[in-house]
């Protein structure tokens, strides 16, 4: 069975995605500074999936330029918008199956050690998974304030069906 966590994950890329239903190529790119835009920020999670669920976990980089082109502090750019879903596809759908195989044991397992001011901590696959989830929330808002600056109307103004799609599930 699927962890909630996980469960909780494609959740919040269904509303990324839902979000992004009539955006055109042309909106996407558009940059409100200090924003980035739209198309930016699918390829940013691209590549914050692909290190966690692919490089670290299953020893995989199928799109590295990511690292370059859309990593937290690369430079800004206005990429198109069918290439950043194609890219973004391309990873989380390599993700998934490892994803779907999750246990409580393996989201306690150290991911990877980062440096911190007063030395080093140990991040585990459910701390990745959290950031992750949460990410994907920043950037769904994010993109509905640039829709709205671009005079979108008709946006949704809660989350989907997440009492059907992902209601609270015990461990």
């Amino acid at each position: 069975m699927t962890h909630p966590l996980v469960l909780q994950l494609r959740f919040a890329r269904t509303e990324f995605m839902r979000g992004l239903e009539g955006v055109s190529g042309d909106d996407a790119r558009h940059r409100f500074l200090p924003m980035n835009c739209i198309a930016w920020n699918v390829g940013h999670l691209a590549w914050q999936e692909q290190p966690y669920w692919l490089t670290r976990a299953q020893e995989e980089t199928p799109l590295p330029e990511l690292n370059d082109e859309f990593r937290y502090g690369s430079p800004a750019s206005t990429p198109e918008l069918a290439r950043t879903l194609e890219r973004w596809r391309t990873v989380t759908e390599a993700a998934q199956r490892w994803l779907d195989g999750l246990t409580t044991e393996k989201l306690r397992q150290t991911a990877v050690t980062v440096p911190t001011d007063g030395g080093s901590v140990d991040l585990t696959y459910g701390s990745l998974l959290l950031r992750t989830i949460y990410h994907y929330w920043y950037h769904t808002g994010e993109n509905q304030a640039i829709r709205q600056m671009l005079g979108h109307t008709g946006l949704g103004d809660f989350v989907g069906d997440i009492d059907s799609e992902a209601p609270y599930r015990p461990e």
